[in-house]
């Protein structure tokens, strides 16, 4: 598994900034005074880097929302038991939730995959992918949540699902989470890979007062003191072995692999987040892929943005998961497509310049 991964970072390399300079070029002579729209502007030459200098595209577009279940849960970092996890994977899949309904009004579709909630297998059903790991992590308080081949074969699982979407012709796909207590692998991972401190980055998660918040804070801090070997190797894989989960795995790999295949790749919230951070410390070079869809209402997320001198495209307030800020995002980024390609230029409209 190893040399299967080695050969997917391998495949991933940086966009060819040389092409900026015809993409700004174009988005200057469109009727408009230059820089006039803003955001929209700057997504769109980047989409137009990704794309390796043609026309910006993000559809067709696909949303994978990646299930997992964590050991950790039973150290009370969460309000909320472990089997709303499974419950909530069926709701998903039957298309209740709230990503199913925010990416039925972003054209996308969602693909659920279990790689590692508690339990057996599911019903089978089109929309769901099974390939559990293993029915959670274990509990990182006490040591690494996966084994590094666990770790291996749940990022495996991302590149493998950013492949096949890629061979159906996706242009951009969008990350999202479900999973019990994953806000508490994510802050470790934070801490591991950013140097943050627990303290100044822990969050209420599913609603944790003060107190769950401050005990919540203590735990990771555990986890990473057990698992200080890993952490101090500086190993990507050790690291998101040690405190990751396997959906977080799962994202990370569907990160890389969105990558390696020139592809858009949505990053949602906190959760993923964490899983791009885990990614960019194999391959820095996916941060030309990925754009941060939102900025969490997670306390840390915003630390964790300006470790990263990153801005989101989206600020709304959420901090629900699933890919539902990637579903919102995904509209932006078609905005900003459509205005590359579709709005006249000075010299076809007939339009005078400023300098005319």
């Amino acid at each position: 598994m190893r040399d299967a991964f080695d050969a997917l970072l391998a495949r991933i390399s940086p966009v060819d900034a040389s092409l900026a300079p015809k993409a700004q070029a174009h988005l200057d002579d469109l009727t408009k005074p230059q820089g006039s729209l803003g955001r929209l502007e700057e997504i769109a030459k980047k989409l137009f880097l990704i794309g390796n200098g043609q026309p910006p595209k993000v559809d067709p577009a696909v949303i994978f929302t990646c299930a997992g279940d964590h050991g950790v849960a039973t150290e009370g970092v969460s309000l909320f038991p472990q089997e709303v996890t499974r419950q909530m994977v069926l709701n998903l899949v039957n298309g209740g939730a709230g990503i199913n309904v925010l990416a039925r009004q972003a054209g996308a579709e969602v693909t659920v995959v279990d790689a590692g909630s508690a339990g057996g297998t599911y019903p089978e059903h089109p929309r769901l992918v099974q390939a559990k790991v293993a029915p959670g992590t274990a509990n990182m308080a006490k040591g690494p949540a996966m084994t590094e081949e666990q770790c291996l074969k749940a990022l495996l699982l991302g590149v493998r699902l950013a492949d096949e979407a890629a061979q159906k012709g996706c242009k951009a796909l969008g990350t999202g989470d479900m999973g019990i207590a994953n806000t508490t692998p994510s802050t470790a991972l934070y801490s591991a890979f950013l140097g943050l401190e627990p303290q100044g980055i822990t969050g209420p998660g599913t609603g944790l007062d003060a107190g769950g918040v401050s005990r919540k804070a203590a735990v990771i801090a555990k986890c990473l003191e057990v698992n200080r070997t890993a952490v101090e190797s500086k190993d990507p894989l050790k690291i998101l072995a040690a405190l990751g989960g396997f959906e977080i795995a799962c994202i990370a790999g569907l990160i890389l692999g969105g990558a390696a295949n020139k592809m858009a790749v949505l990053v949602d919230g906190f959760i993923s987040t964490a899983a791009f951070v885990a990614a960019a410390s194999f391959v820095p070079a996916v941060a030309d892929y990925c754009f941060f869809s939102h900025a969490s209402s997670e306390p840390g997320h915003q630390a964790v943005m300006r470790a990263l001198d990153a801005r989101p495209v989206l600020d709304l307030d959420l901090r629900l998961g699933e890919g539902t800020g990637a579903a919102l995002a995904l509209m932006i980024l078609r905005a900003s497509a459509a205005i590359y390609n579709e709005m006249a230029t000075f010299s076809q409209a007939g339009v005078s310049t400023a300098d005319a």
